[in-house]
């Protein structure tokens, strides 16, 4: 959603702040999983009414066509390199019982053989007393001590028609200036500046800071985290610059993340450089995970089901 819980959450604490404490909660079962597993779960989800992960039902049309095409791309490309998800059907989707916030993870563990450690996903929506809605979807991917190449982040948290905060990042996982070929290779030799600036260049972008400092410490130099404001122009204007302009660079993100990091020419790490991959990666996972749960969950869905999902994903992150 973060509830990417992992992706690298952001404080939702101006819109969390909104919602009454007196929700009420409790978790509804389902069936979800990744596109590997679709079709033995689709018959069951149909009938129970519940949407799945790649459904982004409360997504607009550009975000969920958006989502659609990340996911189907990763997924595609590296199928043989993923396990089905196997998260408890309560975890991978659930609701409050006044019906007003709705969730689904999807996570993917990677094969032994592959680099990447597991692929989480999300998707999130509250109604807020004001009738508006928060949505978030997320798609984030950790690679393991195999390979010391960046992480993937991609997160939309929408507020309202005309709003929305864009995140797309390869977070680094070795100090870049201690290893300038990692910067070099990762950063500058992809770049990946170039989708940062064309979207930071548009006038209804705006810099967006997170008040987390651990969030903003992990961020790398070529990383999207914009504001999208529209208010001026319209719903219509935000659409037309998702459709154009984020899809295109979301896209060329998640292609270099994929040609150059994780399907890309392997480099040897050694044991030393594992151990400290190990630790700053157990390290990174876990924060992000609580950060994201602790500051928006309890809120939407209650403690019980905040700390249930919370114990899931940290176990599996491990």
């Amino acid at each position: 959603m973060a509830l990417n819980f992992s992706h690298f959450p952001l404080s939702l604490t101006s819109k969390i702040s909104q919602l009454p404490s007196s929700l009420s909660h409790s978790f509804l079962p389902c069936t979800i999983a990744g596109s590997s597993s679709i079709a033995a779960s689709s018959a069951t989800n149909m009938s129970s009414g519940r949407p799945r992960f790649e459904d982004f039902p409360y997504a607009s049309p550009p975000i969920k066509d958006l989502m659609v095409d990340l996911v189907s791309t990763i997924e595609n490309r590296l199928e043989s390199m993923l396990l089905p998800c196997t998260l408890p059907q309560d975890v991978q989707y659930f609701q409050n019982q006044s019906d007003t916030a709705h969730a689904s993870l999807l996570l993917r563990s990677g094969v032994p053989s592959s680099p990447i450690d597991f692929i989480l996903g999300s998707w999130l929506h509250c109604k807020l007393p004001t009738g508006g809605a928060l949505n978030i979807t997320s798609l984030s991917s950790y690679m393991n001590d195999s390979s010391d190449a960046p992480h993937l982040v991609i997160e939309i948290i929408q507020s309202s028609p005309t709003n929305l905060v864009l995140i797309l990042d390869l977070p680094p996982r070795k100090d870049l200036i201690l290893n300038p070929d990692y910067l070099n290779s990762f950063y500058e030799d992809t770049q990946l500046e170039n989708q940062r600036q064309l979207l930071d260049n548009l006038p209804e972008f705006q810099a967006y800071v997170s008040t987390s400092l651990f969030i903003r410490s992990v961020f790398s130099p070529t990383a999207v985290v914009l504001r999208l404001d529209t208010s001026s122009s319209g719903k219509a204007r935000l659409e037309q610059i998702l459709r154009d302009e984020v899809m295109s660079a979301a896209k060329q993100v998640v292609r270099i993340w994929l040609e150059r990091c994780v399907l890309g020419e392997k480099q040897d790490v050694s044991e030393f450089e594992k151990d400290l991959l190990k630790k700053r990666d157990r390290i990174y996972k876990s924060k992000s995970i609580e950060t994201d749960i602790g500051s928006a969950l309890p809120k939407m869905f209650g403690q019980e089901i905040a700390d249930r999902v919370l114990e899931v994903l940290l176990a599996a992150s491990l």
